[in-house]
């Protein structure tokens, strides 16, 4: 646990949280300012600071593997979600904790970007 970590602080009940899922190694809660109907965080509780920063090949299998059991709790397994895992400023990565952004509950468009011809 990182003492000054907004997660670590929501996974030691600290913070509160709206629990989606819990296990060993996990912990989902939902989103606070969500931009989809579903909007949920998985998030080892094992603090890595980002997919770049300590996290093994196992640690990533774990936490990915959860994803579809929270989608099917969140209701958007079938019908499909985005799973979406930011790394530094340039994504905007605004927590400095591995997470995993499940979004979902509405029909999605392709992914814009500042200064896409996209947008």
């Amino acid at each position: 646990m990182s003492e000054d970590c907004l997660f670590c602080k929501i996974i030691a009940g600290e913070i509160p949280s709206k629990k989606v899922y819990e296990d060993d190694f996990c912990y989902a809660f939902d989103d606070i300012e969500p931009e989809a109907p579903v909007h949920t965080l998985v998030v080892p509780k094992k603090h890595f600071a980002d997919l770049q920063t300590g996290p093994t090949e196992e640690d990533l299998g774990r936490l990915m593997a959860t994803v579809p059991e929270v989608a099917k709790i969140k209701g958007v397994y079938e019908s499909g979600y985005r799973a979406v895992v930011n790394v530094g400023p340039d994504s905007a990565q605004t927590v400095q904790h591995l997470h995993v952004h499940i979004l979902g509950g509405i029909k999605m468009g392709r992914f814009t970007f500042e200064g896409s011809a996209r947008e």
